[in-house]
């Protein structure tokens, strides 16, 4: 997989923003303001750190090489992945939508917040 897929794919997401906070080499996809996938775009072979269930983590290092503890991120619950072309496009942005999926679970969105407020 290559970056613009991956960056295509991410940006269909809903409340999904793009932004380059740290340098100019690392791409970060936010839902509702939260991280939820950074890529180091000049990479070769792509990686990608994805936010993760504790379990799930521990089971896809054990089930796939190229999935390892989260570089310079939070290691019990942050993975990176390795986009070499060993794990499928499916797998991928299976991880992706779990990424997503925690991040967005976590997050109160602002359209809920002032919902909230007016209680």
């Amino acid at each position: 997989m290559n970056l613009e897929t991956l960056r295509q794919y991410c940006l269909r997401k809903d409340h999904t923003t793009e932004d380059l906070p740290f340098d100019e080499e690392t791409l970060v996809f936010r839902v509702w303001g939260k991280i939820f996938v950074l890529t180091a775009m000049n990479d070769r072979p792509l990686t990608v750190n994805l936010k993760c269930d504790p379990e799930l983590a521990i089971e896809l290092r054990e089930r796939h090489e190229e999935v390892r503890p989260g570089w310079h991120m939070n290691k019990k619950h942050w993975n990176t992945v390795t986009l070499d072309g060993n794990l499928t496009s499916k797998e991928i942005f299976s991880m992706v939508d779990h990424s997503y999926d925690l991040v967005k679970k976590g997050v109160r969105s602002p359209r809920r917040k002032n919902h909230a407020r007016k209680r």
